[in-house]
């Protein structure tokens, strides 16, 4: 059975990465929403390197360099990256993140951007590969906010999807940072259901915070028009 996904303007192989394509990367590379083109992006633990890809297919002269500490999922991201019409743009480096930011000091970027791993140690698996993908810690969330705020332009942004119930403590740890949210989109499964995710929008300027939120489905595989905007330049079958 092949574990390739198909979007419309690029293909992802995902058969050597521990965590497959899901909503939350989707979401996140469809929902950020800088003012402005941003002229190099850098994504933290890229994965499959779909959110890298939905991002130079949204700016067409954005620079994309990513992250991957997993060998077998950088090296997937990089083949998923030269089989795009982007290749050119594209840039791998397999590391921890917490290596990079201290070796890459002169570069500042205008975005960065990140599906952090988020679930607790008790939740572990017997694969060292989806752990890595999966736990927080991997990567701590104080080393991505203290990371992030090292690389990141003075005007520029920094945007993550993370557990709803997680909203309060990461604020809280990017406000230590010197980072302020300037949006926020609550995420639910249906109008029924309980809130999910947060995507939040990090810069370093504390502004009035937009904040909004998103449903996905009418019902079962019946998505809402919002959540179906946001991505129908993506999935094939939107």
């Amino acid at each position: 059975m092949s574990t390739s996904f198909q979007f419309k303007q690029f293909k992802i192989e995902q058969d050597q990465c521990a965590m497959k394509i899901g909503t939350d990367g989707v979401l996140l590379g469809a929902w950020v929403l800088p003012e402005y083109e941003p002229r190099n992006v850098l994504d933290i633990g890229t994965g499959t390197g779909v959110i890298a890809l939905l991002l130079a297919q949204r700016f067409a002269s954005s620079e994309i360099e990513t992250i991957e500490i997993d060998e077998s999922a950088y090296e997937q991201a990089v083949s998923n990256f030269e089989n795009s019409p982007w290749g050119d743009r594209l840039f791998g480096y397999h590391a921890s993140f917490q290596e990079f930011f201290q070796e890459v000091d002169d570069e500042k970027y205008d975005l960065i951007i990140s599906n952090p791993p988020f679930f607790s140690p008790t939740q572990k698996s017997e694969s060292d590969s989806r752990n890595k993908a999966r736990f927080e810690d991997a990567l701590p969330f104080e080393h991505l906010f203290y990371g992030a705020s090292k690389l990141l332009h003075e005007e520029g942004l920094f945007a993550v999807i993370i557990p709803f119930d997680k909203e309060e403590i990461i604020i809280d740890v990017a406000s230590k940072m010197h980072l302020f949210p300037s949006r926020i989109t609550r995420v639910k499964g249906t109008s029924q259901s309980l809130i999910k995710r947060s995507l939040i929008q990090f810069q370093f300027q504390a502004v009035d915070v937009e904040l909004s939120e998103i449903i996905l489905e009418k019902q079962r595989h019946v998505y809402t028009e919002e959540y179906t905007a946001l991505v129908k330049d993506f999935y094939l079958k939107l």
